[in-house]
């Protein structure tokens, strides 16, 4: 055998060897567990680098921030988080493309339309804003940044390993479980999150891989900082049985207390837009003010500062009276609308997890005065309260359920913690809306909405089912002509187009009927100069003008809901919506022949098996 055979049949083989790397199951768990010790080691470092970046700020790494931002100088506090937010608003001005931080809502924006990829430099430059951003004492969580290093992480190691779309998606989702479970030392917890928010499934083929990676993730945070869980939580008793109406009324209150929140905080990133673009201040100086306005609310109350893990520790533990709870909950909202608002970085589980402490227990000490001989403590009503609006925030009541069972090691606060969960999570959906992340996307314009099938057709563009091949007439073109041309198409509908090839109208046999009626008629009524008038009449005169149709560019969920609305069987397709030049027609049956393919897809994905058309 020459060296040519031979470098010829070890290129086949590695061809094959490589296809099967890709698809095959062996792969996806060696590629989870990779993915498991980068995101793990990804969550340790952003942890780590926030405590760095805080002792530069503030002179100590601590996590217990506001029992020792208490000794520091009030300039301090207030200067802290600016001198911060000026450092974030020069990386979010120069290095960010859409001048924002990302952060869960990237990841969920990410897997539905882009099949999970996000660029490794972004990813890179998000974790470097987040942490400056939580260091110098914004009031946000780090659990959002660190999914989202996770995820960045599986889609780099993705790429590098050429995965399939499929294998694509569960890798995101490995990386998402590797760094929820090591956030909180918590691997059922990042397990059930990744499948619930991520995938939205829970097939056994995609079941092994995540729990891989968050076993990884779990086991790395143990060595590296410590096996002991985000918060200290002391073992509470449930007084009695009467006390689940309590439960009950909580679920309804922490609701509220979640619409409330979200609604805030939309409602600061709206006032800062407007405000900030009226006085004409630049990107880069808005975390600088929004630094101010933290560290101004600090100087009284640091327990807003920051991730807030001390603070929501105290109240689990029943440290707090009601005035304080209150206070607390309303300035740690406050906070949070100015911090994400001045595009400082951050996520909102964090907040979400104090915010629902301070309510949970402020209602637990009401409750206590109502009816002393039938509440238990207020750190349970906390704890309950917690789970319930986190719940209700994120829409992931499984998820927010086996973090709380996983934090206190007590399955016994099972029922009371499942009946405030599904009472909160059940108003919010239905009044508010499914999530802070779905309500978040929307005010992009992303409406993710409809099930994995429907973002499966909003993933795929009209450019990969149109049909190059259309009909066309030149808008200056006679009546005579456009006969002719009508008796020897293959299609009776036409596209009327300039000189330039942009689009007029649209003609079909109807319009030309009409046309051509008319000069009869004006012939028999004996009106030649009307009837010369109307046989003068160009293809741009008897078109329709009012017309739909999609651009290149469009997802085919749009582009499915624009044929339903115009009741054709199908659109021009134009190059985009500017020059509006016609570049060929999108039929719905070919739209709908990929909605079919996106359902099988999403079912064969599910189950693990071979994807068909692939």
């Amino acid at each position: 055998m020459d060296n040519r055979q031979l470098n010829k049949r070890l290129r086949v083989g590695l061809g094959r060897s490589r296809r099967a790397l890709r698809n095959s199951t062996l792969a996806l768990w060696a590629g989870s567990l990779i993915v498991g010790i980068g995101a793990g080691y990804g969550a340790i470092g952003i942890r780590l680098g926030i405590q760095y970046v805080q002792e530069l700020f503030y002179g100590f790494p601590d996590e217990r921030f506001h029992s020792k931002a208490m000794e520091l100088d009030w300039w301090v506090i207030l200067l802290a988080p600016a001198a911060g937010g000026l450092v974030v608003g020069l990386m979010v001005h120069f290095l960010l493309p859409n001048r924002r931080p990302q952060s869960f809502g990237a990841v969920i924006a990410a897997t539905a339309l882009r099949d999970g990829r996000i660029r490794l430099r972004d990813g890179l430059v998000n974790a470097g804003v987040n942490l400056v951003s939580l260091g110098a004492g914004a009031s946000a969580g780090r659990e959002g940044p660190v999914v989202h290093l996770g995820a960045t992480i599986a889609s780099e190691v993705s790429r590098v390993t050429g995965l399939n779309r499929s294998l694509t998606l569960s890798l995101a989702a490995c990386g998402v479980a590797s760094a929820t479970a090591a956030s909180f030392n918590a691997p059922m917890a990042g397990v059930f999150f990744a499948l619930e928010v991520i995938l939205g499934h829970y097939a056994l083929h995609a079941f092994a891989p995540v729990v891989i990676a968050a076993v990884a993730g779990t086991i790395l945070c143990r060595i590296h900082i410590g096996d002991f869980p985000a918060f200290f939580i002391p073992r509470y008793e449930i007084v009695t049985f009467f006390e689940f109406p309590a439960f009950v009324l909580l679920g309804v209150v922490s609701a509220a207390v979640a619409i409330v929140f979200m609604w805030s905080v939309f409602y600061g990133e709206d006032l800062v837009e407007k405000v900030t673009g009226r006085l004409k201040i630049p990107v880069w100086a808005r975390p600088v003010i929004g630094g101010l306005l933290i560290g101004a609310i600090g100087i009284q109350f640091p327990q807003v500062l920051g991730v807030g893990y001390e603070a929501t520790d105290e109240a689990l533990r029943a440290a707090f009276g009601l005035d304080m709870l209150i206070v607390l909950l309303v300035l740690k909202t406050a906070a949070v609308s100015i911090t994400l608002g001045c595009r400082f970085g951050g996520g909102i589980f964090s907040p979400a997890l104090f915010v629902g402490a301070m309510a949970g227990g402020a209602f637990g000490l009401i409750a206590g005065m109502i009816f002393p001989d039938y509440a238990a403590s207020h750190g349970l009503y906390a704890l309950i309260g917690m789970g319930a609006v986190t719940a209700a925030v994120l829409g992931a009541p499984l998820t927010t359920t086996l973090i709380i069972f996983e934090l206190t090691d007590d399955w016994r606060l099972a029922a009371a913690l499942m009946v405030s969960v599904a009472v909160a999570t059940l108003i919010c959906s239905r009044f508010y809306g499914r999530s802070f992340f779905s309500r978040q996307m929307r005010r992009q314009g992303l409406d993710l909405v409809g099930g994995r099938e429907r973002r499966l057709l909003r993933s795929r563009h009209v450019e990969e089912v149109m049909d190059r091949r259309f009909e066309r007439l030149r808008a200056d073109l006679s009546l005579a002509t456009v006969q002719n041309a009508m008796r020897t198409a293959h299609y009776s509908d036409f596209i009327v187009v300039d000189e330039e090839g942009r689009l007029v109208g649209r003609l079909t046999f109807p319009e030309l009927q009409e046309a051509l009626l008319d000069i009869d008629e004006a012939r028999d009524d004996g009106e030649e100069k009307a009837a010369e008038a109307a046989e003068a009449r160009t293809a741009a005169d008897i078109a329709r003008k009012r017309v739909g149709y999609v651009a290149l560019h469009e997802d085919l969920a749009h582009a499915l809901n624009m044929l339903q609305t115009s009741g054709e069987p199908w659109l021009p397709v134009v190059d985009d919506r500017e020059t509006r030049k016609v570049v060929g027609v999108l039929r719905q049956a070919d739209v709908l022949l990929a909605y079919n393919r996106a359902l099988l897809q999403a079912r064969a994905e599910e189950r693990g098996d071979e994807v068909p058309g692939r």
